[in-house]
C-alpha cells in the first residue's frame, strides 16, 4: 500500500454544499452517506474476505441517513435543488479514489469517516433541540465506528501478508 493524503473532503464538496440552503444541508448530506453505503457494497464485492465488516459499514452509513431524513424535514419546494448537486458530488468523491489500490481507497474512506463525524458535530453545534443534538452525536458513533473497522481491516489485511 502506497501512502496517499486523505483530502479534506469538506473543502472538495463545498462548491456542491453551498448550491443547497443551510436549512436543507443535513439533507444534502444523507444523500451522500447514501452514496457511501453503495460504495461500501462495491468494496464488499471486490473484497469477499473482508465482506460482512464491509456490508456493515454500508449499514451504518444507510443507519446515519435514516436518522438525519427522520430529523430534518424536507421542504417540498427543495427536493430537487437538494438533489441537483448530488451527481456532481459523488462524481467528485468517486474520483478522489480512481486509480488507486483498494486498500488505499480504504485507508481513505476511513480519514472521510471521521470528516464526516466532524460534520454532524459542527451541525449539532448549531441546534438547540436536544433530541436532534443526540441523534447528530450517534451519527458521528457511526462513523467513527466505520473509521475504527476500516483500520482494523486495514491493519488485518497488511499484518497478513
Amino acid at each position: 500500500m502506497t501512502a496517499h493524503e486523505i483530502p479534506n473532503f469538506g473543502v472538495l464538496l463545498a462548491p456542491f454544499i453551498s448550491q443547497v440552503p443551510a436549512e436543507a444541508r443535513p439533507r444534502f448530506l444523507a444523500l451522500l452517506e447514501r452514496g457511501a453505503a453503495d460504495r461500501y457494497r462495491e468494496w464488499a464485492a471486490m473484497l469477499p474476505l473482508y465482506q460482512d465488516e464491509l456490508l456493515r459499514c454500508a449499514e451504518r452509513e444507510d443507519e446515519i441517513a435514516d436518522r438525519i431524513e427522520a430529523r430534518f424535514a424536507l421542504d417540498r419546494s427543495l427536493v430537487d435543488i437538494v438533489r441537483a448537486p448530488v451527481p456532481g458530488a459523488r462524481d467528485t468523491y468517486y474520483g478522489v479514489f480512481a486509480g488507486l489500490d483498494v486498500w488505499d481507497q480504504l485507508r481513505i474512506q476511513a480519514g472521510a469517516e471521521r470528516q464526516g463525524a466532524q460534520a454532524w458535530r459542527t451541525i449539532a453545534a448549531g441546534v438547540t433541540d436536544p433530541d436532534v443534538v443526540e441523534e447528530l452525536a450517534r451519527c458521528s458513533a457511526l462513523e467513527e465506528e466505520s473509521a475504527d473497522r476500516l483500520d482494523r481491516l486495514i491493519t488485518h489485511h497488511t499484518g497478513a501478508r
